[in-house]
């Protein structure tokens, strides 16, 4: 398993805390791997496995109780009665009024309670008014290029004196790339669902994505929006991952696929998107106004949970790569910082203000500035902006960065490698 410190420091911090901890993120993006690497922890901080309580709603192990009452009957028969207890419920909502039973174990002494959930789903409703004050919250992503890169290593590594290393007489084969760069173009192909990363074979890759998002779409999306219109909705998905990272609106979307023959109201694609959004597919990102300090209402833009939805969608296609590498480190700022947006300064747009306790940050983001008008294209909107919070511009140069009147040029391989 790859070490995913993020989530693990966040779950150690919490430990022990008065506090429901909920660990929400899309499908197979490594919650419940997560929860038994630090379940593992325990153990090795000599906490008992008597102790440890472990719930799978969606394993076949044991017929669980899916029902509030008889869930809380069910675990409090096996809670140790001298310790403290480890109580992890994996994929909660599968549970009816599910929130009564996590309650009814947060008020108990003897109980520190995980839980894990697949949609956003999970925060809304009865939940927010139910446990309102008395959670906290971390969102799983999927592998960020570090993670990634490490998974990489390791295989790497593993297949070095294998006999199931990959040949070059299997066009199909997908080489462990030697370089930073190779391992790149991967990840802006494939994704980071950290199963992907076990694959070595293109086609099955393409049969492991189309399982997953195909799971989400029928499982999740569909018994939660019974009357919808698949075939509409995949072309909105289409349209979508398509056009990842331009300035969209939902009458611009709708429009879109009416001139490719397929007229979708502008009211049937908010709910394809909304549906996307609540299960960690999308994400909608807002403008905010730098000089108003106020958010936007219109023209913002989307961005995929994981790239690996594209290449399920479109195959894989070349080009747009400026628009996959914003859609990157868009998802990386929102695992370094609490807030992403947008930033409109008068006529000129930040790629990224990145909002945390620590203040802002601003990010310009290119494929390459080696060409002098491109550079001070892309400078420009940080340049315009009269304040002191660090400016930053990424792109895959490995030339010509540093510093220009305080804005840090940065190699993008580099920074996310931080």
């Amino acid at each position: 398993m790859i070490n995913r410190p993020h989530y693990l420091n966040w779950l150690s911090r919490w430990q022990d805390k008065n506090m429901i901890k909920v660990i929400t993120g899309m499908r197979r993006s490594g919650k419940s791997t997560i929860m038994r690497m630090f379940q593992e922890q325990l153990l090795q901080n000599n906490i008992s496995e008597s102790c440890i309580i472990s719930i799978n709603f969606e394993s076949l192990d044991e017929d669980y109780p899916l029902e509030y009452k008889a869930l809380y009957d069910y675990i409090v028969k096996r809670l140790s009665s001298k310790e403290k207890n480890y109580v992890f419920l994996d994929e909660v909502q599968h549970v009816q009024n599910f929130e009564r039973a996590v309650d009814a174990l947060y008020v108990r002494p003897d109980v520190d309670i995980y839980i894990t959930g697949s949609n956003a789903y999970l925060l809304s409703g009865e939940l927010v008014t139910f446990l309102t004050g008395r959670y906290v919250v971390i969102r799983v992503y999927p592998f960020s290029f570090k993670e990634y890169y490490d998974a990489m290593l390791f295989r790497r590594n593993r297949f070095d004196d294998s006999k199931d290393s990959p040949t070059s007489h299997d066009l199909h084969d997908i080489q462990i790339p030697e370089t930073k760069e190779g391992v790149l173009e991967q990840y802006l192909t494939y994704g980071g669902l950290p199963y992907t990363t076990t694959l070595l074979r293109e086609q099955d890759i393409a049969d492991y994505l189309s399982a997953v998002f195909s799971t989400v779409i029928l499982k999740d999306i569909a018994q939660r929006h019974p009357k919808m219109d698949m075939s509409a909705f995949n072309s909105s998905a289409l349209f979508l991952a398509d056009n990842v990272g331009n300035i969209s609106s939902i009458k611009r979307i709708s429009d879109g696929l009416t001139s490719q023959g397929k007229k979708i109201s502008q009211g049937a694609v908010s709910e394809y998107i909304e549906s996307m959004i609540e299960n960690f597919l999308l994400h909608k990102v807002s403008r905010f106004s730098l000089k108003g300090k106020e958010y936007l209402q219109r023209l913002e833009k989307y961005y995929l949970g994981d790239l690996g939805f594209r290449f399920w969608l479109l195959g894989k296609r070349a080009g747009d790569v400026g628009h996959r590498l914003e859609n990157i480190v868009y998802l990386e700022l929102s695992r370094r910082h609490s807030n992403v947006v947008i930033g409109k300064q008068d006529t000129k747009e930040v790629d990224f203000v990145a909002m945390d306790e620590n203040g802002w940050h601003y990010y310009q983001v290119a494929q390459t500035v080696l060409d002098e008008q491109t550079l001070k294209r892309e400078l420009e909107p940080l340049r315009a902006i009269d304040d002191n919070y660090p400016k930053t511009l990424l792109s895959l140069d490995t030339i010509g960065t540093g510093n220009s009147d305080g804005i840090k040029h940065i190699n993008l391989i580099n920074w996310l490698l931080a």
